[in-house]
């Protein structure tokens, strides 16, 4: 009885898959990944570093030597700024508030009637958004000052919110058409009126969507310079954005204040960030797919 001789089994290399990556891609990854991280940390790191600093070692390249918090302690007792922390509060709270609820009712009703104008309605919100603040300026100063909304927190909050508004009505529009329409009827059948169905049913399924409103509303009133130094004048009116701009001008530069109120400023908004994070990413991509 003979025997047929086998071919001895070559084992198959198992294909790279697309997640797979070699050595030397990987460790390029990482390189890239720890440069990026160290380039976007440094800035605040420095900030924060310096403001513990005396004047005399601002620009020092050594850390901390003589730590000191007198540069808080003359932004807080010396200076204007607890009056823009309450104007920027102020500001800041009703622009987030009225911009929220105002975006979410617009959204939804462009999500779900059809009603005459509603097409020019939309790429009004689109084209005030090509707009640079610049051109702006100077006619919205004109119909401020003719309505003697200068110099009040009323005034800024009706300029942020031709900003924001826009910007949001678009994105819960788009978020509020990946909510099925089902639920819109079934509240009906249930009694509700259009705008019961909206706040009972729908906002409660749309906090992602609001949170990142929320969240663009509030960035765009506590961050914003231009229009906040234009139409405030007088250090008790103005906010933060305009105020920090005091501590540096043309002759002097106190990098010491300047660089504690930033820290401070920072707060607030890190606090933001931190409970509106986990609604961040699935309510900037929920428009971005219709179930």
């Amino acid at each position: 009885m003979t025997t047929v001789p086998t071919e001895p089994k070559v084992k198959k290399r198992k294909p790279r898959g697309r997640d797979e990556r070699g050595p030397l891609a990987s460790v390029a990854l990482h390189a890239t990944l720890l440069i990026a991280s160290a380039i976007a940390v440094l800035p605040p790191l420095w900030l924060l570093v310096t403001s513990f600093k005396p004047e005399s070692e601002a620009f020092s390249t050594d850390l901390v030597k003589d730590f000191t918090l007198g540069n808080y302690d003359h932004v807080l007792n010396d200076t204007e700024f607890p009056n823009w922390i309450l104007n920027s509060l102020i500001v800041v709270g009703l622009t987030t508030v009225i911009g929220v609820f105002i975006a979410a009712t617009t959204g939804y009703a462009v999500s779900r009637f059809k009603f005459p104008g509603m097409r020019p309605l939309m790429w009004m919100l689109l084209i005030t958004q090509m707009f640079p603040v610049a051109v702006l300026i100077v006619p919205l100063y004109n119909l401020l000052a003719s309505l003697g909304l200068l110099n009040q927190p009323i005034g800024l909050v009706v300029t942020y919110l031709t900003i924001a508004v826009p910007f949001c009505a678009w994105m819960m529009k788009g978020y509020f058409d990946t909510i099925p329409v089902e639920i819109d009827e079934a509240g009906r059948v249930d009694g509700l009126n259009p705008f019961g169905t909206f706040w009972r049913l729908i906002v409660p399924l749309a906090k992602p969507g609001l949170a990142v409103t929320g969240f663009y509303s509030f960035i765009t009133g506590w961050a914003e310079v231009a229009y906040a130094s234009a139409f405030m004048t007088g250090e008790e009116n103005l906010t933060l954005a305009g105020g920090l701009q005091t501590f540096v001008n043309q002759y002097t530069s106190d990098w010491g204040s300047l660089t504690a109120s930033a820290v401070i400023v920072a707060v607030p908004a890190a606090v933001i960030f931190g409970f509106a994070q986990r609604h961040l990413v699935s309510g900037l991509t929920a428009g971005a797919t219709k179930s």
